[in-house]
């Protein structure tokens, strides 16, 4: 297992060659991996750390899943009507749902020039891997992402969390997002209050 401060490096300059990969359009960044493994921390350190002007809008999975089956639904959304779309140089998007009501909720428009860094479970689905110019598969040890998942969403994903793992495993079987990772790093021995010396 490579240092944090190894992966550090890695992930520094994996974002720095990804900033200046796009001809005309801003760049989107995916991180993906299993639940509780970082991806939302490490989103939210991107940004506070970003390299270049601009900030980089954030648009997190669990926004998109239409349920706690909608592993692949909201895959295919973001692709569909976001990566799609900027890849191309044009304005793009999602659709919040609302997990209280049971349906889908407001439009969040995306310009075709504002970074992206799209952060969940199924972002590198195969059909998003190869819109992005940075892809991280984020991996971490099973109990310690189940007790750190637990912590953050509590009772309710408890409930559903066998649910949740059988449609991940068929999801990375399926379409094998940890291959198409430009970046892997095991973030286990990472600690939780991950600085900008370490992403930034």
């Amino acid at each position: 297992m490579s240092s944090v401060r190894d992966d550090g490096r890695r992930l520094r300059r994996a974002v720095r060659a990804a900033l200046g990969r796009p001809q005309g359009r801003a760049p989107v960044i995916l991180i993906d991996g299993p639940s509780g493994a970082g991806k939302s921390r490490l989103a939210d350190v991107l940004i506070a750390c970003w390299p270049a002007s601009g900030a980089p809008r954030l648009v997190r999975m669990d926004d998109l899943y239409p349920g706690w089956h909608g592993l692949d639904a909201g895959s295919r959304a973001v692709e569909r009507t976001l990566l799609r779309p900027l890849r191309a140089g044009r304005s793009g998007g999602w659709r919040r749902w609302d997990w209280d009501r049971n349906r889908p909720a407001e439009w969040h428009a995306i310009a075709g020039d504002d970074p992206v860094i799209v952060e969940g479970c199924g972002a590198l689905a195969s059909g998003n891997a190869g819109l992005a110019d940075l892809s991280v598969w984020l991996d971490a040890d099973g109990a310690l992402r189940k007790e750190r998942a637990l912590a953050r969403d509590g009772a309710v994903f408890e409930r559903h969390w066998d649910d949740w793992q059988r449609d991940f495993v068929r999801y990375t079987a399926r379409d094998r997002p940890r291959a198409h990772a430009d970046l892997v790093i095991d973030v286990t021995g990472w600690p939780l209050d991950v600085q900008c010396t370490i992403a930034g």
